[in-house]
């Protein structure tokens, strides 16, 4: 990188220690003539080097030409991040960014020890980097004076928005100098952010560099249709068959954090958890483990992964979706950072397609659709990689073949390659069988002309017949003969579909007048004849009875138990009529001359412990000549 981009010679040298050969478009926009002393609203993607642009962008402000910083005192930049990670990682970057500059760069992070903030901020400090909470602790105690702010950035705004932390960033803001210069960051620019830009900065430049016209090039972005219960295997394949040196898993909450982060232990991936309920000191051991490469896979939840930086972090995996195309952005941008390339997949099931099609539409991005790899495929690509593995294409040392001709003298080269495939195969985890899901295309209409029917299936009215009847003599509808006799028996009809083969039909004393319902008169039939579900055929549900079916292995038993039964509401009999058709008549007044036959239908009152008829109708509460209804006229 030429000296002239970077007009300090102790930026210009940290930046050649560290290889920085180009600079990225956020950064090469921040120190362009037109932004030198002004307020900066800057839309850059995550990942894309914001920390130096900031770095680079008020340098002139802090330095005001010298080369290097005087003695610390109040501090002259004041940073604020929305996460203790990300608070700690920009103290990081600005740490050796200004080293030969000679800066002195103090931390207030919640979960830190404030009485040691105190102390460090005592001593003095050029450049302070904290969280809102924290800062805004120290300055209602006075600990922190910022009299002498020339700068205060905003990072990742958006987010801190989303956070709540509005009235301590407002608090912060307005106790800072008027004249300071302030600088917004953030990956996206709500509304919100707009508004708060236009509160609190004065005729600032807005740089928008993350590319209005699709997402982040770096990143590629996959949908993959999966069952929700079967997120995890999924979400176990694809970490097999991407192989991926870093993966970062996103759950919805804390609890499922748990659950995934011990799954992937069990399976025997290298895991850690990030969640709120973490302490500091964890939340540190698990982020240095990925450092490290002791873990190279992370599960946490969106606000405890916000602004961690972990290297050669490839892959992210949504396995809970993200709320919007905001929460989409932050969590990819996870991966393809500094110019790598980063994966991002979506776990989606078939009830939220739709809402992920819009969500990545808002966000600009086009993901390739499919499904989840099957065992069969990483099986075959673990054979790929044992072929290419490079203790096989390495050369060996003078011992290694020493050892191996002693292998071939007692064992034959074939046991021996199959030990080495063993070996192979038991460091990895072992891939999950999915089956293969249903399309999400529309289903195609069943037919239902030759699906056979359970015998279980219930009809809740079965349809009327309307048949041309023989004309009958002109005698009163209510003399007419009934049909059939009570207590005859009629030949057995054609079966219908669902009815039981062979079996016998039997008599319940309710019908639909009483509300009988399948649901709770199987039960009881059961009871009553000690019976199982499986001996029931068909139930048929008619105005003043209903008819079941009973196996006929059961039949004999069963009647002898129902018949023993003498008490109770509900009363079970053979059924007279063996062709599931009902033989009750209907209920009619009995005209002069009738035989007794059913009973007219009772007025509307108490009956006995019932009462049936509308509260209009209720008669006094006191029982006596005068109960119900009108008086008695007098003969």
């Amino acid at each position: 990188m030429s000296d002239t981009l970077v007009n300090h010679p102790a930026l210009a040298r940290a930046l050649a220690e560290r290889e920085y050969t180009t600079l990225t478009p956020v950064q090469l926009a921040v120190i362009e003539p037109e932004a030198e002393g002004r307020d900066l609203l800057v839309s850059a993607q995550t990942g894309s080097g914001k920390t130096i642009a900031f770095g680079l962008a008020f340098a002139d402000t802090l330095l005001e030409g010298a080369d290097a910083f005087g003695p610390a005192r109040d501090p002259l930049a004041l940073i604020i991040a929305p996460t203790r990670e990300l608070a700690l990682q920009v103290q990081r970057e600005l740490t050796w960014l200004y080293h030969y500059a000679g800066a002195r760069i103090v931390s207030c992070v919640g979960g830190m020890d404030p009485g040691a903030e105190r102390r460090e901020l005592a001593r003095g400090a050029h450049i302070v980097v904290g969280t809102p909470g924290r800062l805004r602790d120290h300055l209602e105690r006075r600990a922190l004076n910022v009299a002498s702010l020339k700068v205060a950035v905003l990072d990742e705004a958006d987010e801190m928005l989303d956070m709540g932390f509005r009235e301590d960033l407002q608090f912060i803001l307005e106790t800072t100098p008027a004249e300071r210069r302030t600088l917004l960051f953030s990956a996206t620019l709500p509304k919100a952010i707009v508004t708060l830009a236009t509160q609190y900065q004065k005729d600032a430049l807005r740089i928008a560099t993350r590319g209005e016209a699709g997402g982040h090039a770096d990143i590629e972005y996959r949908a993959i249709r999966i069952a929700g219960n079967k997120i995890e295997r999924a979400v176990v394949n694809l970490l097999r068959f991407l192989d991926p040196p870093g993966a970062l898993v996103f759950c919805g909450t804390r609890e499922r954090v748990r659950h995934t982060a011990a799954q992937l232990t069990e399976r025997g991936f290298a895991t850690v958890a990030l969640s709120g309920e973490l302490s500091q000191s964890e939340r540190n051991h698990a982020l240095q483990a990925l450092r490290d490469g002791r873990a190279r896979v992370c599960v946490a939840t969106d606000v405890a992964a916000r602004g961690i930086d972990l290297p050669n972090l490839a892959l992210v995996i949504h396995a809970d979706l993200p709320n919007d195309a905001a929460v989409l952005q932050h969590r990819s941008g996870r991966t393809g950072r500094a110019g790598k390339k980063g994966i991002s997949v979506l776990l989606v099931p078939p009830s939220r397609r739709r809402r992920v099609e819009e969500m990545l539409g808002k966000a600009r991005v086009t993901a390739s659709w499919g499904e989840a790899p099957t065992a069969a495929q990483i099986r075959k690509l673990d054979q790929e990689r044992l072929l290419d593995n490079p203790i096989l294409t390495e050369a060996a040392s003078d011992d290694d073949l020493a050892m191996a001709d002693e292998l071939l003298k007692s064992r034959d080269a074939r046991t021996l390659a199959a030990a080495f495939v063993k070996l192979y195969r038991a460091g990895l985890p072992a891939p999950e069988d999915i089956e293969e899901e249903v399309p999400f295309q529309k289903r195609e209409p069943r037919d239902h002309k030759d699906r056979p029917q359970k015998s279980r299936d219930y009809a809740p009215r079965e349809p009327r017949e309307f048949a041309a009847r023989a004309p009958r003599d002109h005698a009163p509808r209510e003399q007419a003969p009934h049909e059939h006799a009570p207590h005859e028996h009629r030949e057995p009809r054609g079966s219908k579909p669902g009815d039981m083969q062979n079996g016998v039909w039997f008599r319940l004393n309710v019908g639909r007048e009483r509300n009988a319902d399948p649901k709770w008169l199987l039960p009881e039939i059961c009871r009553q004849g000690e019976v199982t579900k499986k001996d029931i055929g068909a139930i048929r549900v008619f105005e003043m009875e209903t008819l079941f079916q009973v196996a006929a292995e059961a039949a004999p038993k069963f009647t002898i138990l129902v018949s023993e039964r003498k008490k109770g509401g509900v009363r079970i009999s053979p059924a007279l009529d063996q062709s599931g058709e009902s033989t009750a008549r209907p209920r009619t007044p009995l005209a002069q001359g009738d035989t007794p036959g059913d009973k007219p239908p009772r007025k509307p009152g108490f009956h006995g412990k019932k009462f049936d008829g509308d509260k209009k109708t209720f008669g006094p509460k006191k029982f006596g000549p005068k109960k119900f209804g009108k008086k008695k006229k007098p003969a």
